[in-house]
């Protein structure tokens, strides 16, 4: 199989910014009163932050993503960078011919600058984020219309991320769908989804492209 574009989730896969995330979420939960579950929060970690507000906040829901907004915008740009060797694995992707894309659940602005301020807006194709589908991940949606852009079959294609959500949308969109180990969920709770393959280190990735 000749793959010909390697898609991939933002945050935890390309980028390490789970702490500074899951410590703005403490921030708003705190400050809203809501009861601190972090073993309930991780399963939502990869959806829409609308959608984890509604979940946790109901009607305090605008509130919600009001403050979410204000502590992650205090101090974003020192805490997002790229994963290790994140850079020479996309670098040799485009050396060798691949089209490449981010599909997360990230609103379109707070997406735009953390690949603006990383650096990853270098080397992007297409970015499909939460403000551009009406069907978000764990359903194949938003990598269908990533493929689509592209005009390139989902069998030609890889989708690596490293969340329950990431993977059963590549696995819908019928994609080869990795996952990464160093992100939101435990190597066994991804192992058990039946990914294509797991990447322990961006390195691991070329065994998949021979």
């Amino acid at each position: 199989m000749t793959f010909s574009v390697a898609l991939f989730d933002l945050d935890g896969t390309l980028v390490d910014s789970l702490p500074f995330i899951m410590s703005t979420y403490k921030l708003v939960f705190k400050k809203l009163n809501l009861p601190w579950n972090e073993i309930e929060l991780i399963k939502w970690i990869g959806r829409p932050l609308r959608e984890i507000a509604s979940f946790f906040a109901g009607e305090k829901k605008d509130k919600f993503l009001k403050l979410y907004e204000r502590y992650y915008n205090l101090d974003f740009e020192n805490n997002v960078s790229p994963f290790p060797g994140t850079f020479e694995m996309l670098e040799s992707l485009k050396i060798n011919g691949f089209l490449l894309g981010i599909v997360t659940s990230k609103g379109k602005e707070g997406a735009a600058r953390t690949i603006k301020i990383t650096g990853l807006d270098n080397y992007m194709d297409v970015v499909i984020t939460a403000h551009d589908v009406n069907v978000h991940k764990p359903f194949p949606d938003p990598i269908l219309k990533a493929l689509d852009i592209l005009n390139v079959s989902p069998g030609r294609s890889l989708y690596i991320g490293d969340s329950y959500h990431d993977i059963k949308a590549g696995l819908g969109a019928g994609t080869i769908t990795l996952a990464v180990t160093w992100g939101i969920n435990t190597r066994e709770e991804l192992a058990a989804l039946n990914p294509d393959g797991l990447l322990e280190s961006w390195a691991d990735l070329e065994r998949y492209l021979v």
